[in-house]
């Protein structure tokens, strides 16, 4: 069975040019129908191109290129996820960004490459949880600030008709019906009733 070497290039508008990368990557695939581009985020890996190259392409003993690592995306736990997706399909990724990638290796000597793997699948996953770790701190700083300036959070408080006083006692007391009082305060029936519920009601 031949193995096959596949490239990968993506810029995230469609008015940024693929050029750089696809230069450095055709001194490795002369041939561009083996190197699939996206012009789309690297926010997260659901991209056309990405997606047909991961699950329709690519084949267990085929080696993928890309310049760089965020070219998978800039998610580090997305990243992480793809490297131990390549290691469990045994398809090998080179990375020309990272020359120790790169390395043309002799039968026997795959124990390099998975090592190498192993290491970017560590310090990958290390780097997404202090990140989160981070976006969180970041968070609660920012509510405790907010409130320490009084500034609340959620929804804002519905607001009353100016006549709601009068016309939800003259409903309490029977001498209209709910429709009328509705066409009374201007207010649609989920409305209406959401501020009933909302203990509105004197």
């Amino acid at each position: 069975m031949n193995n096959h070497i596949y490239g990968y290039v993506r810029v995230s508008t469609k008015e940024q040019n693929l050029d750089r990368q696809l230069i450095a990557i055709k001194q490795y695939i002369p041939d561009e129908r083996n190197i699939i581009t996206d012009k789309e985020s690297g926010e997260n890996l659901d991209r056309q191109g990405y997606q047909i190259l991961r699950n329709m392409i690519l084949r267990s003993g085929d080696t993928l290129i890309i310049k760089s690592l965020d070219r998978l995306s800039r998610n580090k736990s997305d990243i992480k996820r793809e490297l131990e997706f390549f290691r469990e399909n045994k398809i090998r990724l080179k990375v020309i960004d990272l020359p120790t990638t790169m390395i043309e290796l002799e039968v026997g000597q795959e124990w390099v490459f998975n090592m190498v793997n192993n290491i970017l699948i560590e310090v990958l996953g290390t780097i997404a949880e202090q990140e989160r770790m981070n976006i969180k701190l970041r968070q609660a700083e920012g509510i405790a600030a907010a409130h320490a300036k009084g500034i609340k959070f959620g929804r804002p408080r519905a607001k009353l008709p100016d006549n709601w006083d009068s016309v939800i006692n003259d409903w309490k007391a029977g001498n209209i019906t709910a429709v009328h009082a509705m066409k009374l305060t201007n207010t649609k029936r989920t409305t209406f009733y959401k501020l009933v519920k909302l203990n509105f009601v004197n």
